[in-house]
């Protein structure tokens, strides 16, 4: 047979060119329904297999297994050995990460939203001041809690860290806690001031953004802005207060130290804080003028009043604010400023620190106010108008010429401040140095002249103070003078036993009828000068002098047991051995002669009178002595049985002024003694025997 093909028992049945027959297989399968299912046939023509699948979907052949294949080979092999490693742990616990760290993100990325929401609504707060948070000074002033703040950290170089708020309050005066343009509150347990102005803004969130960002500028020479209060009776923009004030109140005040130094610093300052302003968003100041540059503790400058421009479009302004705006804009009534306007403006204040005075010497009418702003806003002048630079010092002229350069016409001309820094710095003898230490130096130096000074004066007090003592001491008792000294008051003493001495000149009206005013003084003070060299070497005081009267004591004040009898004798001895040699220089023929009386008795002691405090004996024993040209009976007792080694002799009874009559003695000498009582002496006393 050759080629061809029949129907066979099975099947076709075909036949190759060798009339063999080419195999044809068929693979059958049973259903889900247990049916025979042709699922492929397969064909050898020409010795290639040809495979006719009567099946689209495989699942069809694998019904009964689930529409799935079998594998060709166990998962873990045919020994069990092979098995691989589950990565569907893997896969879960990486998507289990993915999803914690998609969380942690979007989680983070929220909470940074909100916490930069509740920052703004911080700041927001912060810049927007209630006025219930602002305390009153006046009514806090003197309370405990305000007696117990803790205020400004930066006081510490020249304050305690620990110094209340009563102490930074007390230095402040009542009327300048509240002025025209300005108030003074307490707020976060600092002293703060508040900027008043006449107009009421709207606050938009724009200008809430301008606020935080003015808030948030931090340089050393820039004054720190803490917010603005909207809901007050006034607008106020709230500053940080600063302990010295404006440089406008210091200049005025001639407060300030007129050191070229100290003159160099604080406009270096300035030209700092003017830097770290033109370089922020806030471009320039507009307003510079030496009212808001202060001044802290540390005399370092903060410039303040900077930024508000919502506000201060809308403000009106006096012309004397003006003063230092530069002329090209108050021609167009610019109020955010400009650079260039700012190099001006510290040109004038710089002009001021040179005067020592206020700008434009200090005008004080509104006529002449007005008059600058006439000069100054005249355009195609030759000269244009600017104040007079006299130095009240010998000043760096280049200082003179960088200032006139600030100040030019054109802003174009004006040098930049950060070259006006520059070109102060070389100005200074030594620029690094800082303020404090200079400022400290000086001190220093000033402390130790003072040192000296103050020790020279103390040397001079204390010598001042021993002379005055030593007139006290003339004037008073020592004892009796310590306790006035002290401001003690001095009791009456009474003393049961005191010798009293009186004494006046024999004749003295008819010896001072022969000399004139003057020479009678000159008599006494000769006389009683040597009777006051004889009281020193004895244990007496001297009461007073009347006249040609001579009034001792002893036993008053300090007492002295027994001896005050004893030392009046021998003060008596030893004013009649004076007596017996003086001479008056203008009656060389004329004796001076005593009539000497001597008391022993009690007596009451003390000091009478304020203004003129004499100290003052007072009994009869004082009114006995002044009596007497001798000695009484209590005297002689004591000298011849109590103390003895005295020669008395017997008088007899005298009558005595406002006493009576009463027996007296005479006081000779001592015993033993060849020369007894002079005797020539008491020739002369009974010569006038007439009681005084």
């Amino acid at each position: 047979m050759s080629k061809g093909s029949f129907k066979g028992e099975t099947g076709d049945v075909i036949l190759d060119d060798n009339g063999e027959r080419e195999p044809i297989f068929v693979v059958t399968m049973l259903d889900i329904s247990d049916q025979p299912n042709s699922l492929m046939q397969l064909s050898f023509t020409n010795n290639t297999l040809q495979i006719t699948k009567n099946y689209n979907d495989e699942s069809v052949i694998w019904a009964n297994r689930g529409g799935k294949r079998p594998l060709y080979k166990p998962i873990c092999g045919y020994t069990g050995t092979e098995c691989p490693q589950n990565i569907t742990t893997y896969i879960l616990i990486g998507v289990g990460l993915v999803l914690l760290l998609l969380v942690a993100t979007l989680g983070g990325i929220g909470y940074a939203v909100r916490e930069k929401m509740r920052e703004k609504d911080r700041l927001t707060r912060e810049c927007i001041i209630p006025f219930c948070e602002l305390g009153n000074l006046k009514e806090m002033q003197s309370t405990e809690d305000v007696k117990s703040l803790e205020l400004n950290k930066s006081m510490k170089s020249l304050q305690s860290s620990q110094s209340g708020a009563s102490t930074k309050l007390s230095s402040m005066d009542n009327k300048k806690l509240e002025t025209e343009n300005y108030s003074h509150f307490l707020y976060n347990r600092e002293v703060v001031f508040g900027i008043k102005y006449q107009v009421r803004v709207r606050i938009f969130n724009e200008d809430l953004t301008q606020l935080r960002k003015i808030k948030q500028l931090d340089h050393d020479n820039l004054n720190k802005f803490c917010g603005v209060c909207t809901d007050a009776p006034i607008l106020y923009g709230i500053w940080k207060y600063c302990q010295r004030g404006s440089l406008k109140d210091l200049i005025a005040k001639e407060q300030y130290v007129g050191d070229s130094f100290v003159m160099f610093t604080l406009m270096r300052d300035i030209a700092s804080g003017l830097i770290a302003l033109h370089g922020s968003f806030v471009g320039a100041h507009g307003m510079l003028s030496s009212e808001n540059c202060l001044i802290n503790d540390r005399w370092q400058v903060k410039i303040s009043d900077f930024g508000l421009n919502m506000i201060r479009e809308s403000q009106p302004m006096s012309k004397r604010k003006l003063l230092w705006t530069a002329p090209e804009l108050l021609r167009e009534n610019n109020r955010k400023g400009t650079k260039e306007g700012d190099v001006y403006s510290f040109a004038i204040i710089c002009c001021e620190l040179v005067n020592r005075e206020t700008v434009w010497n200090g005008v004080e009418r509104e006529d002449d106010v007005d008059e600058i702003f006439y000069r100054l806003k005249r355009t195609n002048v030759a000269v244009p108008h600017r104040p007079q630079l006299h130095p009240r010092e010998e000043v760096n002229n280049n200082l003179l010429l960088l200032i006139r350069d600030c100040w030019g016409e054109l802003p174009t001309e004006r040098p930049r401040i950060d070259q006006v820094r520059s070109m102060l710095k070389q100005m200074v003898r030594d620029g690094s140095q800082n303020l404090m230490d200079y400022v400290f130096g000086m001190l220093e130096q000033y402390a130790s002249s003072l040192e000296q000074e103050v020790e020279e004066r103390t040397r001079e007090l204390v010598e001042e103070k021993r002379k005055s003592d030593i007139l006290l001491y003339r004037m008073l008792p020592k004892q009796v003078a310590e306790k006035l000294k002290l401001g003690e008051y001095v009791e009456p003493e009474q003393f049961s036993a005191a010798t009293i001495f009186f004494s006046d000149v024999v004749s003295f009206t008819t010896l001072a009828s022969k000399c004139s005013p003057l020479q009678v003084v000159n008599l006494l003070n000769g006389l009683y000068t040597a009777f006051d060299g004889i009281i020193d070497t004895h244990d007496v005081y001297k009461v007073e002098t009347i006249g040609d009267g001579y009034l001792v004591c002893s036993g008053i004040p300090r007492k002295n047991g027994n001896d005050h009898a004893k030392e009046i004798s021998e003060l008596a001895f030893a004013f009649l051995r004076t007596v017996s040699t003086f001479r008056v220089d203008h009656l060389p023929n004329e004796r001076v002669n005593l009539r000497i009386g001597i008391h022993t008795g009690p007596a009451v002691a003390g000091v009478v009178g304020l203004t003129m405090p004499r100290y003052c004996l007072f009994g009869d024993t004082v009114n006995t002595a002044t009596g007497r040209i001798h000695i009484s009976t209590t005297t002689n007792h004591y000298l011849t049985n109590i103390i003895g080694g005295y020669v008395t002799e017997p008088r007899g009874e005298v009558i005595i002024k406002g006493k009576g009559v009463m027996e007296t003695f005479w006081l000779l000498g001592h015993s033993g003694d060849s020369n007894i009582a002079f005797g020539g002496l008491r020739s002369d006393i009974v010569e006038s025997p007439e009681p005084i």
